[in-house]
């Protein structure tokens, strides 16, 4: 009996040495793929914000992302994040310090009509003007033209149901951009149309999507950039990536790159290791496995290059990329991560592994507050942020 039982003991004591064994490796392996870009790999890269300009250093340095809030898609007073929730005093104060700034710079309109749309001209020369950084969101057209502009469709910001990538440069010139409602995740919104008749492309003031040339020629190094690389359906487009780069490589002043997919992280890990990179990241919530299993069969569906014939794995991929599963891939040097998100346990383990935390879009001050202990930058909209 008491031979039974020793035996019985030395099982249970070798079941849980493996079981330990098994989630330190685990453990190992998660810390893994989540792991920045290493202190000692920057400083042999020579990451900088300014990575063409013979930036020479020894030995461990801060990541370069310089420490000023960034400005949502520019200083707007038109378009992301105000709405409903979002359109209180702290909103009117911004969008006030918004037009008051894109006036200074030299764009104005008749009467108190919108001045700077989000992502425009006017947006960015106010931030500018207030000091501000600037976060913006890199497509291409039809005609291979790098262009700043948030969304796929062109319905949210001029009213017109059409594709970026089906539509030339010129043919987006004359489209004026209008403060459509925008809910604060840019999810579908009605159109309105109060301002269009009036703020159409014939006058004079009117803003349309810019190119990425002409923000660059504007800005002149002012202030930094955080420039995002979006695709759409998780497409891959490394020709945007190429031409992207192309006119940062001239450009000189500071800024960092950043994308939710994985392959333009690595893009720029494999290519140009001295540009410092980030990885964006959402809540995204595993799906349903009815979800999963009611495609299958009938459709696929693809996200950061991940495919499985006849099923649909985007929003698995999509929640393993929240959960910054492929940043073994680019090896990020910060993490841009939905606000709400700072409590989680991957924001803890990549701040401890180094990372700079950025947090994105911060739309009051309590919610800036909130971000105070868990991040190091904000990407803002509809507040003016305090020094953070």
């Amino acid at each position: 009996m008491a031979r039974l039982r020793q035996s019985s003991e030395r099982k249970h004591l070798n079941l849980m040495r493996h079981l330990v064994h098994a989630s330190a490796v685990a453990g190992g392996v998660w810390l893994w793929m989540i792991a920045p870009r290493f202190p000692s790999t920057r400083a042999k890269d020579a990451v900088s914000a300014f990575p063409l300009q013979g930036v020479n250093h020894s030995g461990p340095r801060p990541v370069p992302v310089p420490n000023v809030p960034y400005a949502h898609r520019g200083l707007h007073d038109a378009g992301s994040g105000l709405h409903g929730a979002h359109n209180d005093a702290n909103a009117q104060r911004y969008c006030a310090l918004a037009r008051a700034m894109a006036r200074k710079a030299g764009f104005s309109v008749q009467g108190d009509q919108p001045v700077a749309p989000e992502n425009s001209l006017a947006a960015f020369a106010a931030a500018c003007e207030a000091g501000f950084g600037i976060e913006l969101d890199l497509q291409m057209t039809a005609d291979h033209r790098v262009v700043v502009v948030h969304d796929s469709n062109l319905k949210r910001v001029t009213g017109v149901d059409r594709r970026v990538e089906d539509m030339t440069y010129e043919q987006l010139k004359s489209l004026p951009l209008f403060p459509a409602p925008s809910h604060s995740g840019d999810g579908c919104s009605a159109v309105s149309d109060s301002n269009f008749e009036t703020h159409d492309a014939l006058n004079a003031h009117a803003q349309h999507v810019p190119l990425f040339s002409d923000v660059l020629e504007l800005v002149n190094g002012r202030v930094p950039i955080i420039v995002e690389y979006k695709f759409d359906d998780g497409v891959f487009d490394p020709q945007l990536m190429e031409a992207g780069d192309a006119l940062l490589r001239s450009y000189r002043g500071p800024y960092v790159v950043e994308s939710f997919d994985p392959r333009a992280v690595r893009w720029y890990r494999q290519h140009h290791r001295s540009v410092c990179r980030g990885q964006l990241a959402d809540s995204s919530p595993l799906p349903d496995v009815k979800d999963i299993i009611t495609t299958a069969g009938t459709s696929s569906k693809s996200f950061a290059g991940i495919h499985v014939p006849g099923v649909d794995v985007s929003g698995l991929v999509k929640s393993a990329a929240g959960a910054l599963l492929f940043d073994w891939a680019g090896r990020p040097d910060f993490v841009a991560l939905d606000w709400t998100m700072g409590k989680s346990v991957q924001a803890r383990a990549a701040k401890a592994l180094g990372a700079v935390m950025v947090a994105w879009t911060v739309r009051s001050p309590a919610e800036e507050f909130e971000c105070i202990d868990r991040f190091d930058r904000v990407i803002f909209e509809a507040y003016v942020p305090r020094s953070f």
